[in-house]
């Protein structure tokens, strides 16, 4: 099986995914696109994951669940521009029984782009909602360990 690498970094149980804008992320004049955004905090959330050792295909695969957005805020402050260096900034800031909550952030340096509230809920091949296994509570508790309650 072809492992994929995992990408950013994990700072003060904050997961930080640099990235580049490219033309595809962009309209005709180098802005980002506003749905590109939901993308790149796809992104962040999903490498946040691998760090804390969960893999959604094999837990779908073993247990018949998977990982889906419920909810999402978004707050658009500033543009992001063609050729510029971003990053996003995940935080897993609610643990529930079945479901989630990150805050996300995707910056240009000191300054916030765009602020997301992503609400994840745990589901079953039903697509009926399910507790999170106690291994997947365990490793997201290792990233939050102040919001780990039901």
């Amino acid at each position: 099986m072809h492992e994929t690498a995992t990408r950013g970094r994990i700072e003060d149980e904050e997961h930080i995914l640099p990235m580049r804008v490219h033309w595809e992320d962009t309209d005709a004049s180098g802005i980002v696109y506003y749905a590109n955004y939901l993308r790149f905090i796809e992104r962040g959330r999903s490498d946040l994951l691998r760090l804390a050792g969960l893999r959604q295909q094999e837990m779908w695969d073993r247990e018949g669940l998977a990982l889906t957005v419920r909810s999402v805020f978004v707050d658009y402050l500033r543009p992001a521009r063609l050729d510029d260096d971003i990053e996003v900034r995940s935080r897993l800031v609610d643990i529930k029984g079945a479901s989630m909550t990150a805050a996300q952030i995707v910056r240009r340096e000191a300054e916030d782009l765009v602020r997301a509230e992503v609400r994840i809920a745990c589901i079953d091949r039903a697509g009926r909602a399910r507790r999170l296994p106690a291994a997947v509570r365990e490793a997201l508790a290792r990233l939050s360990p102040d919001s780990a309650g039901d």
